[in-house]
């Protein structure tokens, strides 16, 4: 099972994720803060992080920063930001800290936020 870390502080935006990632047979961790987040991201072992941007105690950015300087115990997938903000100056930074995409909630139905997370999951390995 493909597990995911979800990092958001709006409960709503939360929920609604979880719900339609944990439907589609995801193992979704969900917390509602960047520092809650780095916790998570170095006990490790997701397959994808979906960060948010505007958080209390550490944005994503912020995140993105320290994330890079610390050893998870196991390796992780790619971080995808998932926000609200579409301003290039902040999609630029994401992107140079490491972030591999960048998703625009208010653009995206939450079934092309699926379909956009499968393309950022490692693809499992053929059944023999």
């Amino acid at each position: 099972v493909q597990r995911i870390l979800l990092i958001d502080d709006d409960p709503y935006t939360r929920e609604l994720y979880e719900e339609l990632l944990k439907g589609e047979g995801y193992e979704v961790v969900a917390v509602a803060d960047g520092e809650a987040g780095l916790v998570e991201a170095v006990k490790g072992g997701f397959d994808l992080i979906l960060l948010d941007v505007i958080m209390p105690k550490k944005d994503g950015v912020s995140f993105l920063k320290e994330y890079k300087t610390l050893k998870s115990q196991k390796p992780n997938g790619q971080i995808v930001i998932l926000s609200v903000l579409g301003e290039d100056p902040i999609i630029k930074s994401c992107l140079e800290l490491g972030a591999a995409g960048y998703l625009i909630k208010s653009e995206l139905t939450p079934d092309q936020v699926l379909a956009e997370v499968k393309g950022y999951l490692p693809k499992p390995p053929p059944q023999t």
